[in-house]
């Protein structure tokens, strides 16, 4: 490894131990990530020449340019599609549209919440993806959960569960995305081998958090009052079903029209915004301007947004110096044939960087086999499309859900490892034990 790659490294590691002591320095991880990424990218541009030995010297420079450019690509397709999930979640809520789930969900009781919690996020990131359920769970929560302490608790296993449904579901998280794009795993293969510890890794984290929370909400904190809205009920519902079955078209969109989908979160925002500017066309103005699509949008916490663009960006650096592939072979070496260890520890890995260019790098560095561990739907990439999606639990920053919700309810990084970590971890390795012992019987 050259001084430079080091210096990298060490950048990198530096500007992540702040964004993790942010409840310290008590600097925002936005303005730590921008900085990160710069200085990251700053240091790769002091000997570029050297990480590129194939390409002409003259052409250096441009032949960068567009290796940022790409990056910049992957990176704003993510963020567009933040932004549109966000804001069409943010429309339907402040619409009234959520008042149906939270009507659903609503128990006094603060052990049956959580159990429905658990399983309604579990199953909704199958459908929608890890990182919508995130965002129309927390929603949902602040209407039903007025103390902090207690949300804080539910806001955890909604991270767990959205994360541990994605794993189970081609179309669940971008990493299992990625994998059945690629073809290295199959729907039928991923659903029936993946589910059952997809929900043991989500059951033990849920049974001992259940004991965090004694006893009842008071009426006046669960119960809140009815909305008032200028809608009436039924174009509320026309909002709920338009934005969430929305969210649920976006990869059909993708299948049929090979577009991004991000395209398909603008497609949705569009109709959504269309159809409630009609609505509001015969409610007064004073009433209803800041329910408004254009007023609401300036809700969108956009440091949240900032964050995801320097992290992807840093992490793209690491990518470009090899640091990534690296790893992964050295992991390959030292646990020569032992999948469950490699992707164990990828896993973890997963918590610690972005589990999107780990999982590509592993494409990239395994090739596809006709028999075995490697064949399509194989143990070694069913087990990355779980250990990936799931290890991102660990730490809050680990996961696209977990960064957002981290956004959304100002949680600490040293609050989550602290009082989740732990139990993520154990779940974690409960799944990886079920998962072993399906092979070993079927």
């Amino acid at each position: 490894m050259s001084t430079l790659t080091i210096l990298i490294v060490t950048a990198f590691v530096i500007g992540y131990m702040c964004i993790a002591l942010e409840s310290v320095t008590k600097v925002n991880k936005a303005a730590i990530a921008l900085l990160m990424c710069v200085v990251c990218w700053t240091l790769f541009m002091m000997a570029p020449a050297s990480y590129y030995p194939t390409v002409e010297p003259d052409s250096v420079v441009h032949h960068i340019a567009e290796v940022i450019e790409h990056h910049l690509g992957d990176a704003a397709g993510t963020l567009f599609f933040l932004m549109g999930a966000m804001t069409i979640v943010e429309i339907v809520d402040s619409n009234g549209g959520f008042n149906f789930v939270r009507d659903t969900m609503k128990t006094r009781s603060k052990r049956k919440l959580l159990w429905r919690v658990a399983f309604m996020t579990f199953f909704l990131s199958a459908i929608l993806d890890n990182l919508t359920t995130s965002i129309v769970m927390i929603m949902v929560l602040r209407k039903l959960v007025q103390n902090r302490e207690d949300r804080l608790i539910y806001a955890a296993l909604v991270i767990i569960s959205a994360n541990n449904g994605g794993a189970f579901s081609p179309i669940g998280d971008v990493t299992t995305i990625m994998l059945w794009i690629k073809g290295v795993i199959t729907t039928q293969g991923v659903l029936t081998e993946i589910f059952v510890p997809s929900m043991v890794s989500m059951l033990i984290p849920a049974f001992i958090l259940q004991y965090q929370l004694n006893g009842k909400f008071d009426k006046e904190q669960n119960l809140p009052k009815a909305d008032v809205s200028q809608f009436t009920k039924v174009q509320r519902d026309i909002i709920f079903w338009l934005g969430v079955g929305g969210l649920v078209f976006v990869p059909i969109f993708k299948t049929f029209t090979h577009l991004p989908p991000f395209m398909g979160i603008l497609l949705v925002l569009g109709v959504l915004w269309t159809v409630t500017e009609i609505f509001h066309y015969n409610t007064s103005e004073d009433d209803t301007m800041a329910k408004r699509v254009s007023d609401i949008m300036t809700k969108i916490d956009l440091s949240t947004i900032m964050f995801f663009l320097g992290i992807l960006m840093a992490v793209a650096v690491l990518q470009e110096v090899g640091v990534l592939t690296s790893l992964g072979e050295g992991l390959n070496e030292a646990f020569s044939g032992n999948y469950y260890v490699i992707n164990g520890i990828i896993g973890v890995l997963s918590s610690i960087v972005d589990n999107v260019p780990l999982v590509a790098g592993c494409m990239g560095m395994y090739p596809v086999a006709a028999e075995g561990a490697m064949a399509v739907d194989g143990i070694f990439w069913q087990l990355l499309a779980y250990c990936a999606g799931v290890g991102g639990s660990m730490l809050i920053i680990g996961s696209a859900a977990g960064v957002v919700v981290m956004g959304l309810e100002k949680i600490t990084f040293g609050w989550y490892m602290k009082k989740i970590t732990w139990i993520v971890f154990v779940g974690y390795l409960t799944g990886i034990g079920c998962y072993w012992v399906e092979k070993l019987l079927f």
